[in-house]
């Protein structure tokens, strides 16, 4: 089945999303929350859902359940993006505005998810 062009980019950001988290992985452990155990294991576990959902989406038998699991993600990284706005040191340099606007960039990106639920 052959789907929007849009659909294949958000696989395609999701997968260089999960690469990214092996490729630079001391990137994505100086954000991950203090109070969650074993940060290593998480960003290489986030890194790999972020790949299979990405291929997921594109393969029609799991496109549904691979979006609710995007979704599911993208609520799971909320709480990276509000603890790199509480901490300077996690907020990498990033300045303050850059980090208020991912909350809602991740709502956007639930709902560009959810928008091919009816393909």
């Amino acid at each position: 089945m052959l789907y929007p062009w849009h659909l294949y980019v958000m696989s395609f950001l999701y997968i260089v999303a999960g690469i990214l988290h092996f490729i630079k992985p001391k990137t994505y452990l100086r954000i991950i929350p203090d109070y969650l155990p074993n940060p290593k294991f998480l960003v290489k576990l986030s890194g790999a859902f972020e790949i299979v959902l990405g291929i997921c989406i594109c393969i029609p038998a799991l496109k549904t359940i691979s979006i609710y699991g995007l979704i599911a993600m993208l609520l799971v990284f909320l709480l990276v993006h509000f603890y790199m706005l509480k901490n300077e040191k996690t907020g990498a340099g990033i300045p303050k505005w850059v980090l208020i606007l991912r909350i809602p960039l991740q709502f956007i990106l639930m709902y560009w998810a959810y928008s091919y639920i009816t393909l």
